[in-house]
């Protein structure tokens, strides 16, 4: 899906979007489940995250269409130490991302939904 330059292109822009939001993660993945790029934790397996990631918001979506309401925007999952949220990055990709509990949520899905946008220009539409 992605070459190396594109790869490379998104490496930076997670490297980015890690630091300027303050995430423990996070990464780009296909809505089929394969990892594109990541900046993820040691602790974390990027293959399952992706695989988990593209199947949670593939229900989610399902979930939506069935429901007859508009697309869905984005999934969040809470902890008791952490939130991962994910977002569709056009049709092709989701970024997703770990981020403690005590992070500003409306500051982090601004920034993600900027990402997302980016990440939607390197993979295509």
């Amino acid at each position: 899906m992605v070459d190396n330059g594109k790869n490379e292109k998104l490496s930076e822009l997670l490297k980015k979007l890690k630091q300027s939001a303050g995430m423990e993660s996070a990464a780009v993945v296909t809505r089929d489940g394969l990892l594109v790029a990541s900046e993820l934790s040691e602790s974390i397996d990027g293959e399952t995250l992706a695989a988990m990631t593209a199947t949670m918001t593939g229900a989610a979506e399902t979930a939506m269409s069935e429901l007859k309401k508009k697309e869905m925007d984005r999934i969040i999952v809470e902890s008791s130490d952490s939130k991962l949220v994910s977002m569709g990055a056009g049709k092709k990709a989701i970024l997703v991302c770990m981020v403690s509990e005590k992070a500003k949520l409306g500051f982090i899905l601004l920034e993600m939904e900027k990402a997302s946008k980016q990440i939607e220009g390197v993979v295509g539409k």
